[in-house]
């Protein structure tokens, strides 16, 4: 006899003498409409890197910030300006390098001779979308003037704190083959970004197609950022992430994302597991991967999709591990075929 009993991770149904309201329903496609434009404005410019464009994309609507590991001439400022230009947002970009200074990050004030009164100066981090490039080329003092602008969305310069505009983002990016003069993010300032997200090389295919736009006009010729069309505003933006945040996530989804996140404290291969804001990530994550996909509920895929993204950052493989060539992705891959999802 087949079993009709809907799987346990799905919403509650409704019953049949209550009033259907449509509203919500209504958001949450607009909500998904929305993104899926947005991810065709993207892919315009940012080709052959489709789980790149969609794991940024979810980190924007879920809140969080993205720290882009990848080899230089792949394109992450690119991608950084296309989305900008796709919701009207303010972008500003730091060159991080050794002798930069928190206040070159977060603003400082001046001492005005003509009006004899101090005058502030704002920094870059006062935008939308804060490009922070090579970030692991400047010292720990000057990364550690991100701390309070990524985790409350605000600066505090000279004893006055000041908010910054939502929506927010941070998208740093480092370079994983070049180690001299570098210093390496503390653990601190890792937790604080999102997701993870690696970029890698094109296909082939892909690869010719970018070559063949770029090298046929000037510049970067089809492949302009400025060519893309302006979706929407920040005030959507910011629409999309209380829509997002409004996610149905079954206590037994929620179990499920914690058991991956407690599981890496044990792993074999991990000297150190993720914390609990790695458990509240990863459901925050899953919830923007179900917009995207049009639902209003989050399923176990949605837990193991974010997965690598959220994780890989926040644990430290083992020495041994890292001796033999393993790599953090496939211990946590071993690790979730080892975590039973919901049925």
């Amino acid at each position: 006899m087949e079993n009709d009993t809907p799987p346990s991770w799905a919403p509650p149904p409704v019953p049949a003498e209550a009033p259907v309201s449509l509203q919500p329903n209504n958001a949450f496609t607009a909500a998904t409409a929305l993104l899926h434009a947005i991810q065709e404005q993207l892919s315009r410019v940012f080709l052959g890197q489709p789980a790149v464009v969609n794991q940024v994309l979810v980190a924007f609507i879920a809140g969080g910030h993205v720290l882009l590991e990848g080899k230089p001439g792949l394109g992450k400022t690119h991608l950084v300006l296309a989305l900008a230009r796709c919701f009207g947002g303010t972008f500003k970009r730091i060159q991080f390098t050794p002798d930069l200074m928190p206040g070159d990050v977060t603003g400082h004030t001046l001492y005005d001779m003509g009006r004899q009164e101090f005058k502030l100066r704002k920094g870059p981090v006062f935008a939308n979308l804060l490009l922070a490039d090579e970030i692991n080329r400047a010292p720990a003092k000057t990364q550690a003037a991100l701390l309070e602008v990524m985790q409350e969305c605000q600066v505090t310069i000279d004893g006055q704190t000041l908010p910054l505009h939502p929506p927010f983002m941070t998208l740093a990016t480092q370079n994983p083959i070049e180690q001299e003069g570098t210093y390496a993010l503390p653990e601190a300032q890792l937790d604080r970004f999102l997701m993870k997200v690696i970029v890698d090389y094109p296909s082939q295919d892909e690869e010719e197609r970018i070559v063949s736009a770029v090298a046929a006009g000037t510049g970067s010729g089809a492949l302009d950022p400025s060519q893309v069309q302006h979706v929407c505003g920040p005030e959507e933006i910011l629409t999309l992430q209380q829509t997002a945040a409004a996610v149905q996530c079954r206590p037994d989804v929620t179990a499920y994302a914690v058991r991956i996140v407690r599981a890496t404290r044990d792993m074999q291969g991990l000297s150190l597991g993720a914390g609990t804001r790695g458990g509240i990530s990863l459901v925050k994550t899953a919830k923007a991967f179900a917009i995207l996909a049009g639902r209003t509920f989050v399923t176990p895929d949605d837990i193991k999709d974010a997965a690598l993204p959220v994780l890989r950052h926040r644990v430290t493989l083992a020495p041994e591990m890292a001796i033999s060539g393993q790599k953090v992705d496939d211990v946590l891959t071993a690790l979730l075929r080892s975590v039973e999802a919901p049925r």
